[in-house]
């Protein structure tokens, strides 16, 4: 099992944060952000990583997530205090800039913190998460009409259904989400329309002898996500999902253009966020590379690790001081 750090508790933005660190205090610093359902742990393979190439590196457990402090409003989870709690997690450890490294949800907040804090960020680097224009249309209304109410996205709106769906069985929602192998994007084109629809709460839902694929953790990795989140319950990360419309709002009048280097890593087989979305990035990203790992599905840095530091540290080590 890989090591990990005990975390730091700090105050930031009016939260406490568990910040999970490595590397040398005056290492070039990078800030490594996870999705949903996940935690600083999905990481586990980038700190020490990152750490060897003299990086000081933080990763926090986010908002609603882990350790850290669980808000009771729904709002309290939009992009103003997502943004506001990694930048007051600098101002706590003296870090005036950073390269903010996002993975799935964790790449939707980290795109937009040069939007709307732009002094502070060196660098980006999205793992499978691209930067996204801001949607002519609500995008949960657009969600809606394009894949229909059992959407995942769509159907995390309706308040307390998928939370309680998800942890009656933490475990199972564990071996659902993190596999492997389960299926290519050449294979997923092929699918009628119907059964793209991702309805992943529905699919969670049905017999495990039907899943595709394999499971992706170890025993023990897969303990650490299953006791976390049988403590914390799933409502935090699910807020996240309930801003969608709020954040679009919020970020009307916003500028979508990214001035400082940034980096896209893909992985071919990720049906979700497939590398076609990164099509087109260079126009609101101009100072943009692009990685492409194969036969990798969604959760890249966890499935295939090695691939991903080399892809990050490659790019860190030619654009940024270590």
């Amino acid at each position: 099992m890989v090591s990990f750090p005990t975390p730091t508790m700090i105050k930031t933005n009016g939260i406490d944060m568990a910040v999970y660190e490595a590397g040398p205090k005056n290492g070039f610093p990078i800030v490594l952000c996870h999705g949903f359902p996940e935690l600083a742990y999905s990481w586990r393979h980038q700190l020490p990583a990152l750490a060897a190439a003299g990086y000081r590196v933080l990763a926090p457990d986010q908002r609603g997530y882990g350790l850290s402090s669980r808000p009771a409003k729904i709002e309290d989870y939009d992009i103003t205090h997502l943004t506001a709690d990694l930048v007051g997690m600098l101002d706590h450890f003296g870090i005036e800039t950073a390269v903010f490294v996002g993975h799935d949800w964790g790449g939707l907040v980290t795109w937009m913190v040069p939007l709307l804090h732009a002094k502070r960020v060196a660098g980006n680097i999205g793992v499978n998460t691209p930067f996204l224009p801001r949607s002519p249309v609500d995008p949960i209304a657009a969600m809606r009409m394009m894949f229909g109410e059992d959407m995942y996205i769509v159907y995390f709106q309706r308040p307390g259904l998928a939370d309680a769906l998800l942890a009656k069985d933490v475990g199972k929602a564990f071996r659902f989400f993190m596999r492997k192998n389960g299926i290519t994007a050449a294979q997923y084109a092929k699918l009628p329309q119907e059964q793209r629809n991702l309805a992943l709460v529905h699919a969670l839902q049905t017999d495990e002898s039907t899943w595709s694929g394999q499971p992706l953790l170890k025993t023990e990795e897969m303990k650490f996500f299953v006791d976390t989140f049988t403590r914390t319950g799933f409502t935090g990360g699910i807020n996240w999902y309930r801003n969608f419309t709020r954040n679009w709002q919020l970020m009307e009048s916003v500028e979508y253009k990214v001035t400082t280097p940034g980096l896209m890593i893909m992985a071919e087989d990720d049906v979700v966020l497939s590398p076609a979305m990164a099509e087109g990035m260079e126009q609101y990203v101009p100072d943009l590379e692009k990685v492409l790992i194969r036969h990798c599905g969604h959760w890249t840095q966890q499935e295939h690790p090695d691939e991903t530091n080399r892809a990050m540290i490659d790019w860190l080590k030619r654009r940024f001081i270590s």
